[in-house]
């Protein structure tokens, strides 16, 4: 079994696509947690609305190219198109954030309401995320 915190994302009617997505995402995977969901400014251009970001820690079966998948077929579900400019405002965002106790997205160690959200799920990490040590 594999144990992952996915990151959650979205700016476009953000109340109601993060509400689906982790319904869709619970029909899928055993959520065994969220982290708090906060408002965040886009990284980006600064003209579109605030983010709202959280973060599920799941258990899986599956592998990780086969959740990359999984998550794309969702975000895909709610609208995401695959040219979205990488800062623009997005239906979703979904994330592998950690894969079996190992930071799987260097953004984690860039953004803190990433930092925050995995460590909130996994306290544990606080001291691999503090030390900056390499992703998988």
């Amino acid at each position: 079994m594999n144990t992952v915190i996915i990151g959650i994302g979205s700016n476009i009617d953000a109340e109601r696509n993060v509400s689906v997505a982790k319904r869709m995402l619970g029909e899928k995977l055993n959520v065994l947690r969220e982290s708090k969901f906060l408002r965040t400014k886009p990284i980006g251009s600064r003209d579109q609305q605030d983010f709202l970001n959280g973060s599920l820690l799941v258990e899986t079966r599956l592998g990780f190219k086969q959740l990359k998948t999984v998550l794309k077929g969702v975000e895909i579900a709610l609208g995401r198109d695959a040219g979205e400019d990488r800062y623009g405002p997005r239906k979703m965002d979904l994330d592998i954030l950690v894969w079996n106790g190992e930071i799987a997205d260097p953004d984690v160690y860039e953004r803190e309401f990433l930092r925050h959200s995995v460590i909130e799920l996994c306290p544990e990490l606080e001291k691999t995320l503090k030390e900056g040590r390499g992703s998988v």
